[in-house]
C-alpha cells in the first residue's frame, strides 16, 4: 500500500501523465462483498439497543433492557443506544452516531434502496431520534446521560443491570451547549431523510432541532462541566463551538433558513471554523465535519461576496483535513502503520479511520461532480484518487491486512472473536435465564478464554496497533472494544462500494 496514486516525486509533466493514465483505469474487479459489509454493519446498531425490542428484532440473543430508565425521575427514557460494550447511555456519542449515520444514509440513499437495506438503515435512525424526543422533555432541558461509572464495575447483560440508571439532564444552570447542539445536527439530519417519507415526523424533528440549537446557543457551556459523570468517559475537548458550527449546517441543509447559514459564516473565525486546522474528526471533534460539509455548500447567487469568500476559508481548511489524510500535506500527515491504515491513536483507532474513510469519499463524490481537483502541497489531486485511497481503507478493514484480519465483526472468516462487549461475552437470556451478577460475570464470562458465545456482527472494533498487531482478548478493550460511532460512517461507503462492484459484474 504505498503512495504511488499521490504522485511522490513527481511534478509537473510526469504528473499530468500520471493523473491521466489513472483517470482512464477502470476500477479494479471487487475482492470483497461490500454488500455483504453492508448488510452486517445496519444489523449491528440492533445489538445495541435499549428499551423494549420489536417484535422484528433480528438480533435475536438480545431482550429488553433499561426498562425503567429514568422513571424515578420522572422522565421516560426507555430505549435509545449503548454506545459501545457497556450500559450506560451515553448523549454525545450516541447523537454523533445518528448524525453521521444519517449523513452516511442521505449521501448514498440510493446505493442502500438499490442494496434493499433502506427500511433497515431507516429503522437504525429513528431508535436514535425516537430517543431524543423523549430526552428533549422541555425547551431548555435535555437529558444527556443515563447511567454512570458504577456500571464499568459490573460485568453483565444489559438485560440484568442493577448498576446506577440515575439519569443527568441539561438546563438553563448547568449548560451543555455540545451535547445540545450534537443532538440538534442529528435530528436535523434525520429530517432531511423524512422529508418526503413522513413529514409530519420531518417536521417535528426540524422543531426539536431548532429549539435544542437555540437553547445550546443561549445558555453557553461543556456539558461534561455540568455533567461530571461523563468526563471521565467522554470529555468534551474540543469545546461546543464547533457543535454550534455543526447544528447551524444542518439546520440550514434541513430548513434552507438563511439565518442559520448566516450564523455559520458570521462566527466562523470566533468559533474556530475557519481558524483550526485538524486531521481527525471524531465524536468529540468536529471541525473537519464542519468544514467539509461547509465547503460542499452551493455558491448560489443569494450568497453576497463575503459568504462566498468565507466558505471559501470553510473548502481550505476541509483540504488541509483531506490532504493530511492522504499523506500529502506540507505541513503534518496522519501516521500509517506500515499495512498502510491511517493511524491516530492506540484508543480505539478506528473511529478517526471510519469518518476520515467517509469524508475522503463525499469529497471524492464532490470534486468529481464539479470537475476539480484539490491542491496538496503543490500537488493536483484528482477525485478518483482520493476514492482509491478510501477504498484502500476500507478493504484494510475488510482483510487486506497484514494479520488478514477483517475487522469488521462476522465479515469473511477471520474476524475478532473475543470483542470487549457485556452482551456479547455472555450467553443470552433465551439459553441461560437465570440472573447473573456483576461479579459472577467478570469470574465466569470476561476471564474466559474462549469466544464470544453471541457474535457482535457488524461492529467495526478498535482496530490493530501501529505496527498492525493486534491481539485478540476481551481484556483489550483498546482494540477490541466496538463503538456505534465507528460502524455508522461506513454505512453509505458500503452501499456505494457494493453498487460500484454491482455494476461492474454487471458490464
Amino acid at each position: 500500500m504505498g503512495n504511488i496514486w499521490c504522485g511522490e516525486g513527481f511534478r509537473g509533466h510526469q504528473w499530468i501523465f500520471i493523473v491521466s493514465l489513472f483517470i482512464l483505469l477502470p476500477l479494479a474487479f471487487p475482492t470483497f462483498n461490500y454488500g455483504d459489509a453492508l448488510s452486517k454493519s445496519i444489523l449491528y446498531f440492533e445489538a445495541q439497543r435499549s428499551g423494549f425490542l420489536p417484535i422484528h428484532q433480528r438480533v435475536t440473543w438480545r431482550h429488553h433492557s433499561g426498562l425503567i430508565d429514568c422513571l424515578q425521575q420522572g422522565v421516560d427514557l426507555v430505549g435509545g443506544y449503548y454506545d459501545a460494550g457497556d450500559n450506560i447511555k451515553f448523549g454525545l456519542p450516541m447523537a454523533f452516531t445518528i448524525t453521521m449515520l444519517a449523513w452516511s444514509v442521505m449521501q448514498y440513499e440510493d446505493q442502500i434502496i438499490g442494496a434493499e437495506e433502506f427500511e433497515h438503515a431507516l429503522e437504525a435512525i429513528k431508535w436514535g431520534t425516537d430517543y431524543f424526543i423523549k430526552a428533549h422533555s422541555q425547551p431548555h432541558v435535555l437529558w444527556a446521560q443515563v447511567g454512570d461509572g458504577s456500571d464499568h464495575r459490573c460485568w453483565q447483560r444489559p438485560e440484568d443491570m442493577i448498576t446506577s440508571r440515575k439519569c443527568y439532564k441539561i438546563d438553563e444552570k448547568n449548560p451543555g451547549s455540545d451535547v445540545v447542539g450534537e443532538t440538534a445536527a442529528a435530528m436535523a439530519a434525520a429530517s432531511i431523510l423524512y422529508g418526503k417519507r413522513d413529514p409530519c415526523y420531518s417536521k417535528l424533528l426540524v422543531n426539536h432541532a431548532q429549539e435544542l440549537f437555540e437553547f445550546g446557543d443561549k445558555y453557553i457551556g461543556k456539558y461534561d462541566d455540568s455533567i461530571l459523570a461523563a468526563k471521565h468517559y467522554y470529555p468534551s475537548k474540543s469545546g461546543y463551538k464547533d457543535e454550534l458550527l455543526w447544528a447551524a449546517l444542518w439546520l440550514y441543509k434541513a430548513t434552507n433558513d438563511i439565518i442559520f447559514l448566516n450564523y455559520v459564516t458570521e462566527k466562523a473565525e470566533s468559533f474556530g471554523g475557519t481558524t483550526w486546522a485538524i486531521r481527525e474528526f471524531s465524536w468529540d471533534i468536529k471541525y473537519a465535519g464542519v468544514q467539509t460539509l461547509a465547503a460542499m455548500l452551493p455558491m448560489g447567487e443569494t450568497l453576497h461576496e463575503k459568504q462566498i469568500q468565507i466558505l471559501e476559508e470553510y473548502r481550505s481548511k476541509a483540504e488541509y483535513y483531506m490532504c493530511s489524510n492522504l499523506g500529502r500535506s506540507n505541513s503534518t500527515n496522519v501516521l500509517r502503520t506500515p499495512g498502510g491504515l491511517l493511524y491516530t491513536r492506540k484508543w480505539n483507532n478506528m473511529q478517526y479511520v471510519s469518518t476520515a474513510i467517509f469524508l475522503l469519499m463525499v469529497y471524492s463524490d464532490h470534486l468529481q461532480s464539479m470537475n476539480q481537483m484539490i491542491d496538496c502541497g503543490g500537488t493536483l489531486v484528482h477525485a478518483n484518487q482520493i476514492f482509491h485511497f478510501a477504498k484502500l481503507q476500507v478493504d484494510y478493514i475488510l482483510g487486506s491486512n497484514p494479520i488478514r484480519m477483517s475487522y469488521l465483526v462476522g465479515y469473511g472468516t477471520n474476524f475478532p472473536r473475543k470483542v470487549h462487549h457485556r452482551g456479547a461475552s455472555i450467553e443470552s437470556q433465551m439459553q441461560k435465564k437465570e440472573y447473573i451478577g456483576c461479579i459472577e460475570g467478570f469470574k465466569k464470562w470476561y476471564k474466559k478464554k474462549g469466544d464470544n458465545p453471541n457474535v457482535l456482527i457488524g461492529a467495526l472494533v478498535g482496530g490493530p496497533g501501529i505496527k498492525d498487531e493486534f491481539d485478540d482478548h476481551r481484556g483489550n478493550f483498546r482494540q477490541l472494544e466496538a463503538c456505534t460511532y465507528n460502524t455508522a460512517p461506513l454505512v453509505g461507503v458500503f452501499a456505494k462500494l457494493h453498487n460500484l462492484s454491482y455494476n461492474s459484474m454487471s458490464l
